[in-house]
């Protein structure tokens, strides 16, 4: 059991942190300078294993999309209690930067990573509220459906 508020949070949300998040390529996972830890993109796996496919396509379920933005946000603050030591550290939540790998004129891509953006909001209120870019894009690394970064405030 945790004595993270925090990572109690999460457990009541009947979720919980994977328990790793490799790194694809030569970054660190997050970053600290001054009181903000900018956070490397994660993309929707679990153990370096991809779970969601992209691109969007015929039938996409958005639902199922936001369950892949909300992986992606499990993996950030896998990232997050790495790098900081403990979710608890977090003040706010100040940006996201989501991608979802989506043909041409689909729409919808704001939507898919509001799943990422509510996960922060379920467990920090009006301190997981953040500024947000959501943008699709041709592909991602692995084939992943989406991919998300973030910038947090540390107190």
């Amino acid at each position: 059991m945790t004595d993270c508020p925090i990572e109690t949070r999460l457990t009541a949300l009947g979720l919980a942190l994977p328990p790793s998040a490799p790194s694809r390529a030569l970054f660190l996972p997050g970053k600290i300078t001054g009181n903000l830890l900018f956070l490397s993109g994660q993309i929707c796996e679990w153990e370096g294993v991809p779970r969601y496919l992209g691109p969007v396509g015929p039938g996409f379920d958005r639902a199922q999309g936001q369950e892949a933005a909300r992986m992606c946000a499990l993996n950030l603050l896998y990232s997050i209690r790495a790098v900081a030591g403990s979710l608890s550290r977090v003040a706010q939540v100040v940006r996201v930067g989501g991608f979802v790998a989506a043909p041409p004129g689909y729409g919808e891509g704001p939507f898919v990573v509001d799943g990422a953006s509510q996960l922060f909001i379920d467990l920090w209120g009006d301190a997981g509220r953040h500024a947000r870019t959501a943008v699709n894009v041709a592909s991602l690394p692995a084939n992943a459906l989406v991919e998300i970064e973030a910038v947090v405030e540390l107190a």
